[in-house]
Parts: structure tokens; sequence; C-alpha cells
């Protein structure tokens, strides 16, 4: 099994609206493919930032390849992020899991 960890950084000022869109839209979107294991959405205030984090579980990098495409290392984006994101990294960390 596999970890996949994303993290960004949001204006304080439209926290709130991304985090719900991140509940709307990405949490369903990670959960609907086959070899999800689990998604969550964790965030903290950095003062003028909320850093986002998106914590996904998946049974293999194939069930990756299904949610994230071909280079699972790349970062996948909704068309709302570009309003929202500060300085949005182009990849992702992936952790095996062992004993999981």
């Amino acid at each position: 099994m596999f970890a996949r960890l994303w993290t960004g950084l949001v204006p304080k000022e439209k926290a709130a609206r991304y985090l719900q869109l991140m509940e709307e839209v990405a949490l369903p979107d990670y959960r609907a493919i086959d070899g999800n294991r689990g998604a969550w959405r964790l965030s903290r205030d950095l003062g003028d930032l909320v850093e986002v984090r998106m914590l996904t579980f998946w049974r293999d990098i194939d069930a990756i390849r299904a949610f994230a495409g071909a280079d699972v290392a790349r970062a996948k984006y909704y068309d709302f992020d570009a309003d929202f994101l500060v300085d949005p990294p182009e990849t992702v960390d992936h952790f095996e899991m062992i004993g999981a």
C-alpha cells in the first residue's frame, strides 16, 4: 500500500472556500478511484496563509496512476486550483507503507 501526500498554500482570505471545494470535489474524486483506500484533507493556519494537505492511501501504484496519470510524481490539479493556490508544487510525495 502507498500513501500520497500533496501540500499547497492558500491565502487565508480564500481558505474557507478552497477547503469547501476540496471537500466537495477533490475528496469524492479520490475516493471514486478503484484502489483508493482513504482520503483526508488536512489544514493548518500559518498566519496569512493556510497550509492544505491531501493525504490519500492507495492499494498500489497502478491505482495512483488511475487517479493521477502516467507520471504519478506530478501533482494533479482541478480547474479551480489556479484561483486559490500560491506557487502550486509540481510534484507530490509517495511513501510505501509497511505493515498496513
